[in-house]
């Protein structure tokens, strides 16, 4: 059986089309996926090793991070403590890509798990309305080995950062 569309049905689908999309929030339809690779080594510093490529990413309210597994022997995870309150956790497998969308805004630690003692950690900045709420009791985690002191230079590169728009 052929059907055939008219001119009238072609038009009300288009309305229709356009009436959904203009329903949706802006951010919805331009929510953006950021990479964030898992490396055994800066590829232009060869003596920074154990590490996520870019370690600090500030993203808008619904995008997705994708945590790329370039390496192997990595994953993601949040950190505990380093969430704003309410913020679902996550936990990627090793040598898995895992993809998180981040909704809330506020400061996210994230860390590889095998590779944290020694520094592997970094920070997804969650821009909108209530960021700086959980910022002091993100900064105030404590942190062993070499995930100390990354996290301090993390934090120092954050307060140089303008947070405000």
């Amino acid at each position: 059986m052929t059907q055939f569309i008219t001119r009238r049905t072609a038009l009300l689908s288009a309305a229709a089309t356009a009436s959904l999309a203009l329903s949706l929030p802006a951010r919805v339809l331009a929510a953006t996926t950021h990479d964030i690779q898992m490396l055994n080594k800066h590829p232009e510093d060869r003596k920074l090793r154990q590490i996520f490529l870019p370690r600090i990413i500030t993203i808008e309210p619904g995008d997705t991070v994708k945590f790329l597994a370039t390496d192997k022997g990595h994953n993601a995870q949040s950190s505990d403590g380093m969430a704003p309150d309410g913020a679902a956790e996550f936990r990627g497998k090793i040598n898995e890509e895992i993809e998180v969308t981040f909704d809330k805004p506020g400061f996210y630690g994230y860390q590889c798990q095998p590779h944290y003692a020694i520094g592997m950690v970094g920070l997804v900045v969650v821009k909108g309305e209530g960021m700086m709420d959980n910022l002091e009791a993100a900064k105030e985690v404590k942190h062993r080995g070499k995930a100390k002191a990354v996290w301090g230079d993390i934090w120092a590169e954050v307060d140089g950062m303008d947070l405000s728009a």
